[in-house]
């Protein structure tokens, strides 16, 4: 029996429809050794349009639904989410990144410390493919299980958590600094607060199978990411990297293989990857420069397309052993 009066952790989870595309997701947070502790928050457009059996949602400390209208970004949702939680902490999920049953337990646990933010450990979860492997290299690479405990710069995006309070202080432009996780991360430290990630927290994360899907999402991830940067950016730096852009897929390929050659790394087929690799980052930092200089334009909206029912974006054969993973 649960003896608190409100949840430890509220996992915050969106999706642009029905309870179809986060019903896996659910079904590993109902796995956790703390679930009881947990507040399930659904953000969608529609209460009415969840369908959801009731057995589905059992054994949660709370399942709140908030709905939010038309999703057109992630970002949207989640600050959505967020508002409303109950827990002092909240975690960010996805339709298509599975929490290993201890998750939960180890990010509340962590959260016992000052940090502002914690973050899990992340695996690979269809690793078939060069194109998977180059999206999951340039989205986790720096947070790949195994990593060491630490105090880090940044943290997975969409995947941590975070002190409520904290993020409330963002008040109307939390939606802007979730657009890219990164920059958020960059402003928190900025602040003092530190970020720390947790290597008994893990998730494995479904990545872009099918190449038409990544080439384009890939672009859109750099204008976000670039277009977010911008709104607080003075117009001399802005020059200069609009100028370093052709620069940016070399910097990150550098820090990628790095990560890579750290001891305890699994093994990633790095000369059947490289191709998908380094055209991924190229179009990343082609889609930096554009959003460096007109601005995020219709990529936020366009990258929603991608950022929900992944399976759509899966070779058939990923498709087959995600819809089988437990």
């Amino acid at each position: 029996m649960n003896t608190h009066s409100t949840p430890d952790m509220s996992v915050i989870l969106a999706t642009p429809d029905d309870e179809k595309s986060i019903r896996k997701t659910i079904q590993h947070l109902r796995q956790q050794t703390v679930q009881n502790r947990l507040e399930l928050v659904i953000v969608a457009p529609s209460k009415t349009e969840l369908n959801f059996e009731q057995a589905e949602l059992q054994g949660f400390f709370k399942v709140l639904v908030v709905e939010c209208g038309e999703i057109t970004s992630i970002a949207k949702a989640n600050a959505a989410g967020i508002r409303q939680a109950a827990a002092p902490i909240v975690a960010l999920a996805e339709d298509h990144s599975f929490p290993m049953p201890d998750w939960a337990a180890s990010l509340i646990e962590a959260h016992r410390q000052p940090y502002a933010a914690v973050g899990p450990v992340v695996r690979n979860a269809n690793p078939n493919t060069a194109v998977s492997w180059a999206d999951f290299l340039i989205g986790y690479g720096p947070w790949i299980d195994p990593t060491a405990a630490d105090v880090v710069e940044f943290l997975p995006g969409h995947n941590s958590s975070y002190k409520r309070a904290i993020l409330l202080e963002c008040d109307d432009q939390l939606e802007a600094m979730l657009e890219a996780e990164t920059v958020l991360h960059w402003d928190l430290r900025k602040k003092g607060y530190e970020l720390y990630l947790e290597p008994a927290a893990k998730t494995s994360h479904v990545n872009f199978s099918l190449i038409s899907s990544w080439v384009r999402a890939q672009y859109h991830c750099g204008r976000v990411f670039a277009g977010t940067r911008l709104k607080t950016m003075s117009a001399f730096a802005r020059l200069v990297y609009i100028g370093g852009a052709p620069l940016i897929p070399l910097v990150r390929l550098r820090r990628i293989l790095r990560e890579l050659h750290k001891p305890a790394r699994p093994k990633v087929p790095l000369l059947r990857v490289i191709s998908a690799l380094l055209l991924g980052l190229g179009l990343d930092g082609f889609g930096q420069m554009i959003g460096y200089i007109w601005g995020i334009g219709k990529s936020q909206e366009k990258l929603a397309q991608f950022e929900f029912h992944r399976w759509q974006h899966l070779t058939p054969q990923d498709q087959k052993e995600i819809q089988a993973l437990q």
